[in-house]
């Protein structure tokens, strides 16, 4: 969980008193045992505050892509009782009421999330999952701000555990 959504979520409490974390992953992600123990340790952190966020899943894989996913996901939380919805882009008429998030990317400057602000553009990084993933693997570390340290610890602890086992499965974290 990158330092950008949880600079989202944090604003989202100006909305609400429970940021409501519903994640939803694709196949090529890291898998859901590895990332709620991240979510552990981002909580852990003080990241997000511990006893007003609520860490959930969504199981449900990423089928369509863009608007269309927007829209799956939106109705989706509508039917378990959302009133609101935290997104990136316009669910279309979902009746839903929306609350759309700016870009949120690395100050260099600042070091640490903030909103994008292009006329600052090349004071900003953007470090996309596949960056993110690739530096875990390389056990690389990405700026100081970019994410919690212990958030950062799994992620690389994760990609140190896919050295072939005896059973050829993902060792389930400690």
């Amino acid at each position: 969980m990158a330092n950008a959504e949880n600079y989202n979520n944090n604003c989202g409490t100006l909305l609400c008193k429970t940021p409501f974390i519903l994640k939803f992953f694709s196949k090529h992600d890291v898998p859901l045992s590895w990332r709620m123990k991240q979510h552990e340790k981002v909580l852990e952190d003080g990241v997000l505050h511990p006893e007003t966020t609520v860490v959930s899943i969504f199981p449900s894989p990423m089928h369509y892509a863009g608007p269309t996913e927007v829209q799956w996901h939106a109705k989706a939380r509508i039917n378990a009782g959302a009133n609101f919805y935290i997104v990136g882009r316009d669910p279309a008429g979902m009746g839903l009421e929306s609350e759309y998030v700016k870009v949120a990317a690395y100050d260099k400057t600042q070091g640490k999330m903030a909103f994008f602000d292009p006329s600052r553009a090349q004071e900003f990084l953007f470090i996309s999952g596949t960056k993110m993933r690739t530096l875990a693997r390389n056990k690389e570390n990405p700026p100081d701000g970019f994410m919690c340290p212990g958030g950062w610890k799994v992620l690389v602890e994760y990609y140190d555990s896919l050295a072939p086992a005896d059973n050829g499965k993902v060792p389930i974290p400690t």
